[in-house]
C-alpha cells in the first residue's frame, strides 16, 4: 500500500506536525514501507499459533499483597509542611493564589 502526498499531509495535520516538502516525501516512502510490511505479515499463516500476550512465561515480579498495620497519623504527618485535622494541608489547585 502506497500513501499519497495528500494522505501524509493529512496524517501530519492529525498529529499536529508541520512538515517541510522533503520531510513529506521522506515520510511518504517510510510510512508506505511500514504499511507494505504490515500487509506482508497479514499473509502469514498463524492458524497453528496460539494467541499470546507475551512470548515470555507469565510471572509476577511483585511481592504478595498482604495487609499490614499502618503507621500512626502523627508519624505520617511529622514531616508535612502543613497539616490540619490529621490531614495534609495543600494550597488549592484551581483557585487563584493571593
Amino acid at each position: 500500500m502506497s500513501l499519497t502526498r495528500k494522505e501524509v499531509i493529512h496524517i501530519a495535520k492529525l498529529a499536529r506536525l508541520e512538515l517541510s516538502d522533503s520531510e513529506i516525501e521522506r515520510y511518504q516512502h517510510q510510512l508506505s514501507s511500514i504499511l507494505e510490511y504490515a500487509d506482508r505479515l497479514k499473509a502469514l499463516d498463524t492458524s497453528d499459533i496460539p494467541p499470546t500476550s507475551s512470548v515470555l512465561p507469565a510471572r509476577s515480579r511483585f511481592r504478595e499483597d498482604t495487609p499490614t498495620k499502618s503507621l500512626p497519623v502523627n508519624k505520617l504527618l511529622q514531616n508535612a509542611p502543613l497539616a490540619e485535622k490529621d490531614q495534609f494541608k495543600v494550597p488549592p489547585a484551581l483557585e487563584e493564589q493571593k
